[in-house]
């Protein structure tokens, strides 16, 4: 079974920053992209960061500049670093990763239970 398990959640300041971590354990013969998700209450759950495992990334247009997603393909792990945070980044942060279990097979999606982070004077 794969779980996906993220830390680094919290109250912060606007203008401050936070790095939050996605640790992927379980049955893993590889790891393809991964992501990171921000759900608002009332608002849809949208894209934040992709990163394939070659590298390559994309991001949502308010945070181009400010948001940074990188992995540890040797710890599984995916982050993502927010510098210059603001109130309208408040929101419940979700990863995910397309994980392939063994050899022939499809990868599958897998979702973690989301980190709360407030950006708050």
């Amino acid at each position: 079974q794969v779980q996906l398990v993220e830390s680094g959640g919290g109250l912060v300041q606007p203008g401050g920053s936070l790095r939050l971590s996605c640790a992927a354990s379980g049955s893993i013969f590889s790891i393809y992209t991964m992501g990171w998700y921000r759900q608002a209450p009332g608002k849809q759950r949208d894209l934040v960061a992709i990163i394939t495992n070659s590298g390559s990334t994309n991001y949502l247009t308010s945070v181009k500049g400010r948001f940074t997603i990188s992995r540890d393909n040797a710890k599984n792990t995916a982050y993502l670093q927010m510098n210059s945070l603001k109130p309208e980044d408040t929101a419940v942060y979700y990863c995910n990763a397309f994980i392939l279990e063994r050899p022939g097979s499809t990868p599958y999606l897998y979702w973690g239970q989301g980190t709360q982070v407030t950006v708050s004077s």
